[in-house]
């Protein structure tokens, strides 16, 4: 049975576990260290410990960041629960009407009063940097924080994608459209509800390292790192298909953000739309593998772009991998044709990324 963590939150642009599952088989033993550093949602540092391996994750997104180290640190599940019955028997909703009415009139229209005074309570009280407990709980928001409300009464919000934070101005009028109304949520009856959901696997034993960084800043956390990295399996942003900043403004909202969408203020690299400026992000990757892996590595890369034919896309992955000042070889590659895009389901039509390139290089 597929482990319930897997799909803690949705999340745009993520690979399937067993994607990981077949190349941490592949190339790796029990006991290795395996990195992704754009973990996102966290599915490799996961599996790698589901399958008895070390993990290490990095993400500059706060809401991956909260993802991967809710899934990867668990507390026990006795400990969420009193911390919830501690939470809810101090929440006082008057303390939180005037926060409500100084939102945004998207905030007004996107939860039910009552959901949405619960909500600003969480977000002020939960240490979700500070604490495994106070994370999980945060993540089990952001998985149901917004979402087909008229399919599922899991989530909390008015009608919209489970994936993405549609924008305001979109958003309203959708909902005007169609004359659709926030629905009356009880946040902490649906935490438990997804607390059980969840904890019906057993969670790991093992526990990963996460950090909340730029890539490029991973060299200088060199005498954290806690082993030798054999592996990288990882995913970097695609160039020009989404904005993770941008799509996920609601959840980092969430998490201390401003109440509305920003554009590279959390990551420069986030959509890079020129190839000058993308490639640069790339071979950055590559000179921050050649200082932190050890010898005869692995690295899996499975990336894209749009506009890009999939022969460019590995020319020009092969030949980033030269600042690395390592001796990098080519040991694989597949392309596959990208049918069911996850924009269809809130941009019908959009010209996205067609293909997706898997790469899988040996480092000396």
């Amino acid at each position: 049975m597929r482990h319930r963590f897997h799909a803690l939150c949705p999340y745009f642009a993520m690979f399937p576990e067993g994607f990981v599952e077949k190349w941490v088989d592949q190339l790796t033993r029990p006991g290795d260290y395996i990195l992704d550093p754009f973990s996102g949602r966290g599915t490799t540092p996961f599996q790698a410990l589901i399958m008895g391996r070390k993990a290490i994750a990095n993400d500059i997104n706060p809401v991956a960041f909260c993802v991967t180290y809710a899934k990867t640190n668990a507390p026990s599940i006795s400990t969420i629960r009193r911390r919830l019955t501690i939470l809810e028997n101090d929440f006082q909703p008057n303390d939180y009407e005037p926060a409500r009415r100084f939102l945004p009139p998207f905030f007004r229209r996107a939860f039910s009063p009552p959901t949405l005074r619960q909500i600003l309570y969480l977000r002020s009280q939960l240490r979700w940097k500070e604490s495994n407990v106070d994370c999980f709980i945060a993540a089990l928001i952001l998985g149901s924080l917004h979402g087909e409300s008229s399919v599922s009464p899991s989530y909390l919000s008015n009608q919209m994608p489970r994936t993405i934070s549609t924008k305001p101005e979109y958003s309203m009028r959708y909902w005007q459209k169609k004359n659709m109304r926030a629905p009356r949520r009880e946040t902490f009856e649906i935490l438990r509800r997804l607390l059980n959901f969840r904890y019906a696997s057993e969670p790991p034993v093992g526990r990963a390292t996460v950090f909340l960084a730029d890539i490029r800043d991973l060299p200088r956390f060199k005498q954290k790192l806690p082993g030798r990295i054999a592996c990288v399996i990882t995913s970097p942003p695609y160039f020009n298909v989404t904005s993770y900043e941008e799509d996920q403004w609601l959840r980092l909202w969430f998490l201390g953000g401003p109440p509305f969408p920003t554009y590279r203020e959390v990551s420069k690299d986030d959509r890079h739309e020129n190839p000058t400026a993308y490639w640069n992000m790339i071979t950055d990757m590559w000179r921050v593998f050649g200082l932190i892996l050890a010898p005869n590595a692995n690295i899996v890369v499975r990336f894209g772009g749009k506009g890009y034919e999939p022969n460019q896309l590995i020319d020009a992955m092969t030949a980033c991998s030269v600042v690395s000042r390592r001796r990098v070889r080519l040991a694989h590659h597949a392309v596959s044709v990208i049918k069911n895009k996850q924009t269809d389901v809130f941009r019908p039509g959009s010209k996205g990324c067609k293909f997706e390139v898997d790469c899988h290089f040996r480092m000396g």
